[in-house]
């Protein structure tokens, strides 16, 4: 049990754990089927790279702490990352702190196709599951590696979004002036993960055409820049340094959030002079259709202030599911303001199936079916659905330790030492 693995095992796919729903309807194109991803991943970024893989069809094996990954224990704004990020996925319980725990990762990882991770830089190649080790074993591995920094002078810091949205810029550009604010989600965790998915797509692309594996890598810091590319170059371009959204030149006169009857509100544009006339025609300002100060889109923005009172003032009387009812019908771009809540109810995302059954794993309402949303893109008409419930701890231990060839015996054991779980 103890062996030292020279060369990659034969695997076969773990089937579904005992008691175990397999969701949803599996029509749907599962073009990585076959493929096995070894996680060891946590939090938000490395469980997002998984899960889009994992719903692209890969067998994806989550190995987890002895008592879980500690995202599954996270209240407030963390109690949905587990539930969100780690669907359709297979979980296993190793402590890695013990010699026999890490070498049964080692073992497990060496019948990956590839293997992901989201811990401080050297903490994998204390166990022996770094890039190094295991491409020693499998040169056909593909490592997937989520950081705060890419290699580089900050790389030893301890990263959160949090941190590299104000140092990046986002949390400046996103805040009123003088008072920088983090997005509302884990938008650098999120797309860290989807990065790091796509480069793992990118790399097997590449081994199917060399047979070499290969280390690809994500990182936090480097995402967030990368959305500041666009104002970046606004500077570049024009020398003007850019505003934080709120307060920023917008290049459109009506593109803004009204406060209607009731104290609703509900964002209306018009971001061309067609859109405008139209706009004048839907709500009613025929007076201002007509005013020659405001025929063209720059001529309004010069005007904005006065043209955002008038307005405001015009449709204060309205509802807002008036005003939706009425730019709908015109074809001009409107929006309700929404809590994340009221999604679950979106008459969208319902008929479109945007939304899957979950049955939660953990917590004061574990065992409870509630939604969850899907990867947003289709294959030949379809979304990708959930095929496996967000997994209970260790709910495939059994299965993944016989298939690497551990007895019913050892087994037993390993779990009584609390080796695994």
């Amino acid at each position: 049990m103890t062996e030292t693995l020279t060369k990659p095992r034969t695997r076969t796919e773990i089937p579904v754990a005992p008691g175990e729903r397999a969701t949803h309807d599996s029509s749907a194109p599962q073009p990585l089927k076959g493929l096995r991803v070894v996680e060891f991943t946590h939090m938000v970024m490395g469980p997002t790279c998984g899960m889009v893989l994992a719903d692209l069809g890969a067998e994806v094996i989550k190995i987890e702490p002895v008592n879980g990954d500690h995202s599954r224990r996270l209240l407030g704004a963390g109690s949905g990352f587990f539930p969100m990020f780690n669907r359709n996925k297979k979980s296993i319980g190793i402590d890695l702190h013990t010699p026999e725990g890490a070498e049964l990762a080692r073992r497990l990882s060496a019948t990956g196709d590839v293997v992901a991770e989201n811990f401080k830089p050297g903490t994998m190649a204390k166990y022996g599951l770094d890039y190094a080790s295991l491409s020693a074993v499998n040169p056909r591995i593909i490592y997937a590696s989520h950081k705060g920094f890419l290699p580089g002078p900050y790389d030893h810091r301890t990263a959160l979004d949090e941190v590299v949205q104000m140092m990046g810029g986002l949390a400046y550009m996103t805040g009123r002036p003088g008072d920088p604010l983090r997005a509302g989600t884990s938008v650098n965790d999120i797309m860290g993960g989807l990065f790091g998915a796509i480069a793992v797509l990118g790399a097997l692309i590449q081994r199917g055409i060399t047979g070499k594996g290969m280390e690809v890598q994500s990182a936090l810091y480097e995402n967030n820049v990368f959305l500041m590319g666009q104002h970046m170059l606004q500077f570049a371009v024009t020398g003007k340094h850019p505003a934080p959204m709120p307060a920023r030149d917008n290049p459109w006169a009506v593109y803004d959030v009204f406060t209607v009857r009731d104290g609703e509100q509900i964002f209306l544009a018009a971001v061309s002079d067609t859109q405008w006339m139209s706009f004048c025609d839907a709500i009613g300002l025929s007076d201002l259709k007509a005013e020659a100060g405001l025929l063209t889109n720059n001529l309004r923005v010069v005007q904005r202030p006065r043209l955002l009172r008038v307005i405001g003032e015009r449709i204060a009387h309205r509802s807002a599911a008036d005003l939706a009812q009425v730019m709908e019908r015109a074809g001009l771009p409107f929006a309700p303001i929404r809590k994340p809540e009221d999604l679950y109810d979106d008459e969208h995302l319902l008929a479109t199936g945007g939304l899957a059954d979950i049955r939660l794993p953990d917590g004061p309402k574990a065992g409870e079916i509630v939604k969850t949303t899907l990867f947003p893109i289709m294959l030949e008409g379809q979304r990708l659905g959930v095929r496996l419930d967000p997994p209970p701890l260790g709910s495939h231990t059994d299965a993944l330790l016989k298939d690497l060839g551990c007895t019913d015996a050892e087994v037993t054991d390993l779990r009584a030492r609390q080796i695994v779980s």
